[in-house]
């Protein structure tokens, strides 16, 4: 009984958690594995006995997928699998303090979103840009206390550009974040997302293009000498943006 109204840090039943981790993962695992198979490298750079304040960023290209298939392969590498999601089993034992940073305004927009949210996303407001229009709004200081909280707990994912735009500028948001919490950081490149999949869906638009996820080393930061600037720099160009 304890186990099945225990929650996470946002209120989320962790025994749903599971369950959609579960059902989601089993829905999506075929589109990264058909034909083509994922390439995956790099997961030895994943901490393994490291349970939280570690940041994965990320690029950033599609709406869902992206967050799936890195959360697919966290969840194989921490039950033992390297550069693979070929043994489904670790769906059965997934890392319930995995969390992904999503624009609230695209979590809230319909039924799939929602239901994906459960999964560990941290809803966050963007302050330049609502409903498809330019704005310039002030930092929201509640979404910066549950990234802190998130971060403090477990693992989280984020893509500084905040965009699907491979042009996209990489937000300084994620640099203060950085220098506050100082996790240790992991890039991940992501290449032909957008190319296989549809970008605001969970279609497959082409199941021919080859996709990759690779994992780098560590950022190394030195949290009493980089500035704000020298971070996000070194992030943009982790990520070869």
């Amino acid at each position: 009984f304890m186990y099945i109204i225990k929650k996470d840090l946002f209120g989320n039943p962790l025994f749903l958690k599971r369950i959609l981790i579960v059902i989601i993962g089993l829905l999506t695992h075929n589109k990264f594995y058909r034909k083509k198979k994922i390439n995956i490298n790099g997961t030895e750079n994943i901490p393994k006995n490291i349970k939280k304040n570690v940041l994965f960023i990320s690029n950033h290209q599609t709406y869902f997928l992206d967050a799936i298939g890195i959360i697919h392969v966290l969840n194989s590498t921490s039950n033992g699998n390297k550069d693979n999601i070929d043994n489904l089993s670790y769906l059965l034992k997934p890392k319930l303090n995995t969390y992904y940073l999503a624009a609230k305004e695209t979590m809230k927009s319909g039924l799939l979103p929602k239901i994906l949210s459960y999964t560990g996303a941290v809803l966050v407001e963007r302050t330049w840009r609502k409903n498809g229009e330019k704005i310039n709004r002030p930092i929201n200081n509640h979404d910066i206390n549950n990234i802190n909280k998130a971060l403090k707990h477990g693992w989280v994912i984020t893509f500084p550009q905040g965009t699907t735009d491979s042009k996209g500028a990489v937000r300084k948001g994620t640099s203060h974040i950085i220098k506050k919490n100082q996790p240790i950081v992991i890039p991940i490149r992501i290449k032909n997302f957008n190319k296989r999949f549809e970008k605001k869906s969970l279609k497959v638009k082409n199941s021919s293009k080859s996709i990759s996820i690779c994992f780098k080393k560590p950022l190394k930061i030195n949290y009493e000498v980089d500035t704000i600037d020298d971070i996000t720099i070194k992030i943009k160009k982790s990520l070869e943006i």
